[in-house]
Order: structure tokens, then C-alpha cells, then sequence
């Protein structure tokens, strides 16, 4: 050993003598040796980093890699997100801290399905690439869905996404990121963000205000000011890079690609019969979905020997897509992460907007379809046409209720049809804006119609809504006979008391006294009284007169416009 050190002395020391060239050598080696070890370092840095090493060599991630492949964010390394951007300094600590996950692998004590608890805030994430104060205009989608028909009948809802955002000094900060630029901070009582019973948003003037869930025992003054968290980007775009679509999804998606032929019978009802079930084995569910062959020899032997190759690739496209979604030794499937964009599959949206969270004054953070986006419409394979509803105009006293999508039904009158088509109220045939089957054909277990507690306020507070009388017949042509009647049932519900602009046109005074734009009459001179040219005029009113009913007020107020 005393041999091998004099060595290396020698090696490193050399005596004076010793040519220049051995002299340099070992310290030309050793930086040689230095620059391998760097290298093999950055190398081993990248490769740690990348996805392939969070997928494949961490045998703990099959449910969230085959997501991430798959995903809007393919591109983006799970670092990005998981660890963050930043001095190396501070990834490397970053990396160091989840040294955890290494031991949790190696001694396979990992509780499934995996949740991750400690993402880098937004601001330092998603915001690098999605700048919240830009704002996106409104934009078209379809919803492509079939029917559990033998046809597999074809169904696209549309609707129109109030995407957003931007900032309130452009005049912009609306829409559905209207959150980004309004500091909201939420407590959530559950470790999945699912139950949210107190909001807290601060307006641009600095005013807070507080809404509680009613049907919840809690008091702010319960919990610290720490314990809230602000609301950001994952906050409804949890599962943006990890989404397992529900069944229906899945099955809808392909038939609407063709990646399953929508020309074979029963494939949308049976397809979603067997790729929903859940068994202890991914492989138990692949065979059960191959079962579908001998369905269809059984039950449709004709078809299946002029098509056996039509259902060959549809069960195995199905087999495919429920291999990469369902991990039973994980409890990984689509039911084990909600999903926070919606509201359909999982609370998402109605944690706060579900019509029960109240401030003081007795006001709903509103459940208002038409919030987010448009009316939905849905269109069938032989409408060839869809026309859908975009509000433009005013809206009654009623309908600017915070509350009112929630009693709305229980104040259903003839009123409704000044605006609105009312055919088959409530129904689910698409007849009219009122059986319009997207809004009425899905229960929304997660909305607060019926919770007990808001039933008794809301009640209290619903804006009153004329009684509509039948329009009068050869009555005296007066106000009080013929003319108010007209006026109250066909104008009231948006110039009753309080009415806009206003201006009440239920009253005699009010209606000749008029509002903001002057009076509703003038005795003698139908072309200066307001009634008359909101009817008759170039631009028109958004509820009008029928030409009959106009001809009559015209008649009224050229005879003196009498009260009695």
C-alpha cells in the first residue's frame, strides 16, 4: 500500500528532471476525467428530467404517463410543471426534496392511485406559457354525442365558450377567466378540493366579500387566514395533462372519428355496457369487451358475416382505450381523479357556482348557464340548421336576480313568450327554448336546486313577475280599460316598478312621465312618444308590439291618450 501512494506521488510530483509532457499528464487526465464526470452529469440531469424517466423507469406511473402521451401538454416536460423553472441552484434542491419518491419505489409503500400534493404554483408554471391578461375571444363547440339506438343516432350539442380573461384597464377582465384577474381565495374542507364551503373575492376597489355554502355548518371565523388558498389555473384545470375521459366520452369520441364505424347496430349502447365495468385485472375488462364478437355472431349473424372486420377493429380500438385508462392494482380508472373542468362528471364548476354559497345580502355566486357560455342547442342528424340564442338585449328585473335560474320553472307564465318560444316547458324534445333536452335532459346532482335550506330564501326574495291577464276585447279605448292591460301584460316584465331605463309602463303616471330617454307618451302626438317609436322605428325594440296592438296605442294617444 506504502508502494501504490509513492506512486501516485510520483506520478503527480514528478522529479525535476522529468520531461515537461509527463509532468502536464496527470493533470491533463484528471481534466479529462473532470469533463467526463460533467458530462456524464448533464447527461444524467437531462435523462432524469425528461419523461421517459418519470414514465418508464419509475415503474409507479403507467396511469399518468399514457394520460401525459396523450395530452395537451405531450410536449412539455413533467419537470416543467412538477419541479418548475429557475436557477439550477433551485431545481436541484427542488429534485433533491422528492428523493422520497425514491424510497417509496424502492420499498414499494406508494398509496394508490397517486395524487401528486406539492405542484409549483401556477405563476411559476402554467403562466410562463399561458399569459392570463391576454384575453381570448368567445369561441364555437361542438359536442358530439350518439344515441343508445340501434342506429347510434348522432347528437351535437352546440354552444359558445365566454373563454375571457384579459385586463380590466383595457376594459377586458370578464368571461370565465374573470377569475385570473380577480383575486378569489377559497377554503376547502376535503384533501380533493371537492368541497368548498367558503369563498372569498376582493373586487377592484378592494372590497371583500364573503359567500358560505348554506347547507354547511361553518364559520369563517373557524380557520386561519393561511388556510385559504387563491385560486389559479389548476385550480379548475387540474386534470389538463392527466385526464382519463368517462366512458361515454371515450366511446363517443371514437365513433365521432370513425375510429368505430357508427354502421354497426347497438355499438355506442353496447360498447359503453362493457367498457364500463371495472374487474381486478385490466386484462378481465379486455376480455370481457372481446365478448362483444360473439354478441354480435348471435344476434346479428347477417351483419357480422358481411362485416366481421368492421367489429374486429372496433372491439380491439375498444380494448386499446380501456387498457391505457384502467389500472385496477393502482385503483387508477377514470373515477379516481375529479375532474374540475365541468360540471358534469364531478362537482367542478358548481363547488362555488351551485346557487347555495350566499354573501350577507342573501345573493348566490350566480348558476347562471349563460355565464360561461351560451344556451346550449342540440341538434339531431336532420337539422340541418341550428340557430342558437346569443343575448343581446335586456333583460327583465327577474332574470337579473343572482338567484333566479333556481326558481325560474316555479315562475313559468305566459309572459315568458315575449321573448322566449314555450312549447313543451320542461320537456326534453327540442321543440322550444323551454324543452330544451341539454339543460333538462341531464340531472345535475351537483347544482343546488333542491337544497332545502336555499329553498326557503329564495323564495322569499323572487322578484315579483306580472300577472298576465287576457288582452281586453271592445273595451273603451282608455287606459284603464284596454291600453294598461296591452302595456302590463306585454312590457311589464322588463318596465314594471323599478323597470329599466326607468321607465314603468303599468301605471298611467309613470307611463306618461316616461324614463332616462323621456316620456313613454305624449296625449296627441303618437310620434313623439317614446311607445310608439321604439315600435315603429328603423332599430327594433327587443319585445315589440304586434301591428294590431301598435295601431291601437297609436289610436289611443291620437284620441288624448285618456286614463278612464
Amino acid at each position: 500500500m506504502r508502494r501504490f501512494f509513492t506512486r501516485i506521488k510520483d506520478f503527480f510530483f514528478p522529479p525535476d528532471d522529468t520531461p515537461k509532457w509527463l509532468k502536464v499528464l496527470p493533470y491533463a487526465i484528471l481534466g479529462f476525467l473532470t469533463l467526463i464526470l460533467l458530462t456524464g452529469a448533464v447527461y444524467g440531469w437531462e435523462y432524469t428530467n425528461s419523461p421517459e424517466f418519470c414514465g418508464t423507469a419509475c415503474h409507479t406511473m403507467p396511469p399518468e404517463y399514457t394520460s401525459y402521451l396523450t395530452s395537451p401538454h405531450a410536449r412539455i416536460d413533467c419537470v416543467d410543471c412538477h419541479i418548475g423553472k429557475g436557477f439550477i441552484a433551485t431545481r436541484i434542491t427542488r429534485k433533491a426534496g422528492d428523493l422520497r419518491h425514491v424510497t417509496s419505489t424502492i420499498f414499494q409503500d406508494y398509496e394508490f392511485p397517486i395524487r401528486a400534493h406539492k405542484l409549483q404554483p401556477a405563476r411559476e408554471t402554467c403562466e410562463l406559457c399561458h399569459l392570463p391578461e391576454k384575453f381570448s375571444d368567445d369561441s364555437l363547440r361542438e359536442i358530439q354525442r350518439f344515441m343508445n339506438d340501434e342506429d347510434n343516432t348522432p347528437v351535437s350539442t352546440y354552444l359558445t365558450m365566454k373563454t375571457g380573461g384579459g385586463s380590466q384597464r383595457e376594459g377586458l377582465g370578464r368571461g370565465i377567466h374573470w377569475h385570473i384577474e380577480n383575486p378569489v381565495s377559497y377554503y376547502a374542507s376535503d384533501p380533493e378540493k371537492q368541497e368548498i364551503p367558503y369563498i372569498k373575492m376582493v373586487d377592484a376597489a378592494g372590497n371583500e366579500t364573503e359567500y358560505i355554502d348554506t347547507e354547511v355548518d361553518f364559520n369563517p371565523a373557524d380557520i386561519d387566514e393561511s388556510e385559504l388558498q387563491q385560486m389559479d389555473c389548476i385550480t379548475c384545470h387540474n386534470r389538463i395533462t392527466h385526464l382519463v375521459p368517462a366512458p361515454e366520452d371515450t366511446i363517443d369520441q371514437l365513433l365521432a372519428r370513425g375510429a368505430i364505424s357508427d354502421d354497426i347496430p347497438e355499438i355506442r349502447k353496447k360498447a359503453l355496457e362493457s367498457y364500463s365495468q371495472i374487474f381486478k385485472s385490466t386484462d378481465m375488462g379486455v376480455n370481457n369487451i372481446g365478448g362483444l364478437d360473439g354478441y354480435y355472431k348471435t344476434y346479428y349473424p347477417e351483419y357480422y358475416k358481411q362485416n366481421e372486420t368492421k367489429i374486429t377493429e372496433a372491439i380491439q380500438v375498444l380494448q386499446d382505450a380501456y387498457a391505457a385508462s384502467v389500472y385496477p392494482e393502482q385503483n387508477s380508472d377514470w373515477n379516481s381523479h375529479p375532474n374540475n373542468i365541468g360540471h358534469k362528471d364531478s362537482p367542478g364548476c358548481f363547488r362555488c357556482h351551485d346557487g347555495k354559497h350566499l354573501n350577507d345580502d342573501q345573493e348566490a355566486i350566480r348558476l347562471e348557464c349563460n355565464v360561461c357560455h351560451s344556451i346550449p342547442m342540440v341538434a339531431g342528424p336532420y337539422d340541418f340548421v341550428t340557430n342558437m340564442e346569443i343575448h343581446r338585449g335586456p333583460e327583465p328585473l327577474s332574470h337579473q336576480d343572482e338567484n333566479w335560474i333556481s326558481l325560474h320553472h316555479q315562475v313559468f307564465d305566459a309572459t315568458c313568450e315575449n321573448c322566449h318560444t314555450t312549447g313543451n316547458p320542461g320537456g326534453t324534445d327540442n321543440s322550444s327554448f323551454c324543452s330544451n333536452s341539454a339543460c333538462h335532459g341531464t340531472e345535475w346532482v351537483y347544482a343546488g336546486f333542491d337544497a332545502p335550506v336555499l329553498r326557503e330564501i329564495l323564495i322569499s326574495q323572487l322578484p315579483p313577475t306580472p300577472t298576465p291577464e287576457p288582452l281586453p276585447v271592445g273595451g273603451a279605448l282608455t287606459y284603464s280599460e284596454t291600453i294598461g292591460p296591452l302595456l302590463t301584460a306585454r312590457c311589464g316584465n322588463c318596465h314594471g316598478e323599478d323597470g329599466i331605463l326607468g321607465l314603468n309602463l303599468t301605471t298611467y303616471k309613470t307611463t306618461l312621465e316616461g324614463g332616462n330617454n323621456g316620456p313613454g307618451i305624449v296625449p296627441g302626438d303618437p310620434q313623439a312618444s317614446l311607445i310608439v317609436l321604439k315600435n315603429s322605428g328603423e332599430v327594433p325594440h327587443f319585445s315589440q308590439l304586434s301591428p294590431d296592438e301598435l295601431d291601437l296605442v297609436v289610436e289611443w294617444i291620437v284620441d288624448g291618450a285618456p286614463e278612464d
